[in-house]
């Protein structure tokens, strides 16, 4: 497939429309514009830095008064033995072994202190390691963070458990660990499994590595396994990249999820050792993605919110079917829960009705929970306006329709009256073929679901008063 003035974007029919509309390189140019991933609103630039942390402890508190109501709980660990060039994570880059095991004691210094503060709301619907490397732990780190939480918190029994890992690094006695945990998802970076975009990123990892642990995975029980890839990484080329997808669809993992790659050098020292003059046009990118919608459509995947696809049968699936499927800091889940807890370096807490970010300096973070503080350094506390916003900006990212009734009837709102300006400026969208609007609903139809973040922007109040556009990556 070759994207020009004249072409198609993937054979999207079969997730999207019958009849996508035609993507030119002005629609492009047009729609390229930095704005956020939007797994939150708002999102975790607006949090300010002069929050008091007694804030975040009033918010944990009162979230204690609700007991029966289930909880997500995310633990940051941040270590990695070396840094990818592309990535864009708060990460701590070490070989001593001694750091991880003083950052382990603050975390559960951490865990400790919010399970105190949330009184008997202890349930736990859903769970997630991310990183950094979580896998960088040694098995027996593993089994003692495990059973850390495991004494403060009760997980469902049909919790989501699921940790990323990184298959440079991660052997068969910690898959064979995690599974004895209880752990029953796994994500496995892989970006591409070209060699010459391998070394441009400093990831070099052959396909036989993934190949085996997914071989592992499946044999252990896990019962979902995501890849993630990476769409505009250097030297990416339409027929390489469709080489790697190949590859995937050999292993059958029963998540795949296509990510946009987001280069702010600027913000993220590590990307200046990526050439400018390497990186795909914003039309190769657009390619690049096409070719994956194309491929696991075409391998019998379902295309899932804005960069997922899963099979069939998997919960995600189920979920976009049944309406149940939601977005947190986490990305898509099927596992929704009214308050979402974050412990660890950078990690950020959804709760109450507030947004709370901790420290991103490891000294800072290590500094303020061994001293029986609440090591928050930034948080929103959101108003009226944006519980609506932001009810409006996940009905897009997960079902790309808001619902004119719902909303109106949930939030005791004239929606027309409060969001005249917004549909003002979706006409733009309504003529190239991306939006519907009709007086019940407004849906992102066809090939708008690629630009599907630029919509949620006409509803981010935030970012008509953000004098700074390079907070963002580009939506391209």
């Amino acid at each position: 497939m070759t994207l020009n003035t004249e072409s198609r974007v993937g054979q999207i029919a079969t997730s999207m429309t019958d009849h996508p509309p035609l993507l030119t390189a002005a629609l492009i140019r047009r729609y390229d514009q930095p704005g956020p991933r939007y797994t939150s609103y708002p999102t975790a630039v607006e949090l300010d830095t002069k929050i008091d942390p007694e804030v975040y402890d009033r918010h944990l508190r009162r979230a204690s008064a609700e007991p029966d109501q289930p909880l997500s709980l995310y633990l940051h660990l941040p270590f990695c033995a070396e840094r990818c060039h592309y990535c864009g994570c708060n990460v701590v880059i070490t070989r001593k072994r001694d750091v991880a095991a003083r950052y382990l004691d603050g975390l559960e210094k951490e865990i400790r202190a919010a399970a105190q503060a949330l009184g008997k709301r202890r349930r736990l619907r859903q769970m997630h390691w991310g990183g950094g490397t979580p896998t960088y732990l040694s098995s027996d780190e593993l089994r003692w963070l495990s059973a850390v939480v495991r004494q403060d918190f009760e997980l469902e029994p049909d919790a989501e458990i699921a940790i990323e890992i990184d298959p440079r690094v991660t052997t068969i006695e910690q898959m064979e660990t995690l599974r004895h945990l209880g752990f029953n998802r796994l994500s496995m970076g892989v970006q591409d499994f070209t060699l010459a975009v391998q070394k441009a990123v400093n990831r070099v990892q052959p396909f036989s590595q993934t190949q085996a642990l997914v071989q592992a995975a499946h044999r252990l029980g896990f019962s979902s396994i995501n890849i993630d890839l990476i769409y505009g990484l250097p030297l990416q080329s339409p027929k390489a990249f469709h080489q790697t997808l190949e590859r995937v669809l050999e292993l059958r993992p029963e998540r795949v999820a296509v990510y946009s790659y987001a280069h702010m050098p600027w913000l993220k020292v590590q990307q200046r050792r990526i050439r400018q003059e390497d990186l795909p046009s914003p039309a190769v990118k657009l390619e690049l993605l096409g070719q994956a919608i194309d491929a696991f459509c075409g391998a019998g995947y379902r295309s899932i919110g804005m960069d997922h696809f899963a099979l069939p049968d998997d919960e995600l699936g189920r979920a976009l079917d049944d309406g149940s499927l939601w977005r947190n800091f986490m990305g898509y889940t099927v596992r929704q829960a009214p308050d979402l807890i974050g412990c660890g370096l950078s990690s950020i807490s959804d709760v109450a009705g507030g947004l709370f970010q901790n420290e991103n300096k490891l000294i800072r973070y290590q500094r303020a929970v061994d001293g029986g503080r609440w090591a928050t350094h930034r948080g929103l506390v959101l108003s009226p306006d944006d519980h609506l916003r932001r009810y409006i900006i996940t009905s897009l990212m997960c079902r790309f329709t808001v619902s004119v009734a719902d909303v109106e009837n949930r939030f005791s709102i004239d929606f027309g009256e409060i969001f005249a300006r917004e549909r003002k400026d979706l006409r733009a969208f309504v003529e190239d073929g991306f939006v519907e609007i009709t007086d019940d609903a407004i849906r992102v139809v066809g090939e708008g679901r690629l630009f599907v973040r630029n919509v949620c922007m006409v509803f981010d109040a935030y970012l008509r008063q953000a004098a700074d556009e390079r907070r963002f990556s580009r939506t391209v």
